[in-house]
């Protein structure tokens, strides 16, 4: 051990604010302490309340109430979160549908164009003769 860097360990007496005393050793001299194993309500089994349950209550009335809203408001966001997830969910589902009937009045009007095309097409062609009339090779 170094020399010098260490504290003096002394005789001490420790006076409790109950009125109980006793000695033991320590870097000071002299401790005092508000409570010991004589008074202690532990170790005592006697229960000394310095107005802990008016703090308690004080405290409940003051945030008690704050616990409740809390919740309610917590429960209040969830359901306007749900309720905006379902008008969203609720507008895709119009966009799929107005999106599924536009393609199909397309589709309808393509046809509609492909068949009068067809139909033209038709008309425009000219008429072959039905009847063929087949080459006799000439006599060699």
């Amino acid at each position: 051990m170094k020399q010098g860097i260490h504290p003096e360990y002394v005789e001490c007496t420790v006076r409790c604010t109950c009125g109980n005393t006793w000695k033991t050793r320590a870097t000071v001299s002299e401790m005092t302490l508000d409570l010991c194993d004589k008074c202690h309500p532990f170790y005592t089994g006697q229960q000394k309340l310095v107005d802990t349950g008016g703090r308690v209550q004080r405290f409940s009335d003051k945030f008690g109430g704050a616990a409740a809203a809390q919740l309610a408001k917590a429960q209040a966001a969830k359901e306007a979160k749900a309720k905006k997830a379902a008008e969203q969910d609720a507008a895709r589902k119009a966009a799929a549908e107005a999106k599924a009937a536009e393609k199909a009045k397309r589709a309808a009007e393509y046809e509609k164009k492909a068949a009068a095309d067809a139909a033209k097409v038709v008309e425009e062609a000219p008429v072959e003769a039905t009847e063929t009339t087949e080459e006799t090779p000439a006599a060699e």
